[in-house]
């Protein structure tokens, strides 16, 4: 009955259960009191012997953990490289043990994870994705045959191009595999092409000089000159960033957070890490991601989990908060909350209860002071660059109101300098759309946003 998890046959089970201690001189209430912890245990109970064999696979298994902890992840990391959810889990749970990962590598890594330290562990080139184990295997097997790789156009005429082929090169440009040979991936990623094509050409040469053997060191030499790489504009680091998560299905060498930290945290100073239980309405910033809504007894909310590289939390936002700003809440885009902070009674930790919400743009509106716009000679063309992105009017208990930034000229001279303050006329919204136009208009680029110097 309780293996089968009938609820009419438990009914029957208890009244026997019943008469049973009755015979044996036990209350009815005592003998259901003894039914309702059994029927309780059958929600997840099993044999003895069964319980026993779990025990001791889990003893080993945290042995292996704490005395063998950069081979335990590795091995399971080996195991689960196909499922980016479970490496994500796993590399996070792994960092909580203090375990470090060298990141993938042309030139040391091999198709699974490797622990090389006891706390430190060989990111695998077979997690890579859209490589597979063939490109990997040729990979390997080129390294070995004719030592460490020195270029890209040396990677690919050395590599067997029909098991490794253009795509499987880029996602390994993207996830970092060749920062040690060139840190530009911008530049490396422009250049697959014509490495492939360049190494066909070697291929053929090769075919030529066995067949005429002029051995002409000269002109030979000068066919195996390898070209320059192509010219291309650096990543800026989300750039980089989301690249590398297209190619492992997640950030190893940053956080997107990192590239708006320097203005984020000018106004919004606590990290998640430092949270703690509080009554207090907190002004907190991170990346939005695993997004999903959920329809509650109390409407419907959206929940999703809060990360600025120190820590993750789990962050709920209300329907009535939803209506207007559901467009804010992006996966991997920057969002900034007001919010109480609360103990998880379900999961354990804090959790963010939502009251407000901005992008980055709505933060430099509600929390910047003014834009200073540096001028040395010229005046920047303050109408235009208003019009171009005005101020946003939005319906508040006080009325219409005006959600903008406004301008503030900066003049320099020696001896003197002054501030013109240009009023509410100059408001604009502050987007970075806006503010790369107001920098290209500026003396030397100079115009950012001032916010309050009070922590928050």
């Amino acid at each position: 009955a309780m293996g089968k998890k009938k609820p009419e046959e438990m009914a029957k089970q208890r009244q026997i259960f019943r008469d049973g201690a009755a015979r044996q001189g036990i209350a009815q209430a005592k003998a259901d009191e003894v039914f309702d912890l059994m029927e309780k245990f059958a929600g997840y109970g099993f044999n003895k012997s069964h319980a026993a064999a779990y025990s001791l696979l889990a003893y080993h298994t945290a042995w292996i953990k704490v005395h063998c902890t950069a081979e335990f992840y590795a091995a399971n990391m080996s195991v689960e490289q196909g499922d980016t959810d479970k490496l994500r889990v796993l590399i996070a749970d792994a960092r909580l043990f203090g375990v470090r990962f060298e990141p993938p590598d042309v030139n040391r890594g091999v198709h699974r994870f490797e622990p090389v330290a006891d706390d430190c562990v060989r990111y695998g080139l077979g997690a890579v994705k859209g490589t597979g184990q063939g490109a990997i295997e040729a990979i390997v097997e080129a390294r070995e045959a004719g030592g460490p790789f020195r270029s890209l156009f040396d990677f690919c005429a050395r590599v067997d191009r029909q098991r490794v082929n253009k795509r499987a090169v880029e996602a390994l440009v993207k996830a970092g595999a060749f920062d040690a040979l060139h840190a530009d991936r911008a530049t490396l990623l422009a250049s697959v092409t014509m490495a492939f094509d360049w190494a066909d050409t070697q291929a053929a040469h090769a075919l030529q000089g066995g067949l005429f053997d002029f051995d002409d060191e000269d002109t030979h030499g000068a066919s195996t000159q390898e070209p320059p790489l192509a010219a291309a504009e650096p990543w800026g680091v989300r750039e980089r960033l989301m690249l590398e998560k297209s190619a492992l299905g997640f950030f190893l060498s940053g956080h997107l957070f990192d590239a708006y930290a320097p203005e984020v945290r000018r106004f919004c100073r606590r990290t998640l890490a430092e949270l703690s239980d509080s009554r207090e309405p907190q002004l907190l910033a991170g990346m939005a991601g695993e997004l999903r809504m959920v329809n509650g007894a109390r409407g419907r909310v959206a929940i999703f989990r809060l990360d600025d590289g120190s820590e993750s939390i789990e962050a709920v936002v209300p329907d009535e908060l939803l209506d207007g700003q559901r467009e804010l809440l992006r996966e991997d885009e920057l969002v900034v909350l007001q919010c109480k902070v609360q103990p998880d009674r379900f999961a354990g930790g804090l959790r963010l209860n939502v009251t407000q919400l901005w992008d980055l743009a709505g933060a430099r509106a509600r929390f910047g002071r003014y834009l200073a716009v540096a001028v040395n000679g010229g005046q920047p063309p303050v109408a235009e660059l208003v019009r171009q992105s005005p101020p946003r009017r939005v319906d508040s208990e006080q009325g219409e109101l005006v959600r903008g930034l406004p301008v503030r000229l900066r003049l320099r001279r020696a001896g003197a300098a002054a501030d013109i303050d240009l009023g509410d006329a100059s408001r604009f919204w502050p987007s970075d759309e806006a503010l790369q136009r107001w920098q290209s208009a500026a003396h030397r680029g100079q115009a950012e946003v001032v916010y309050d110097d009070g922590a928050r």
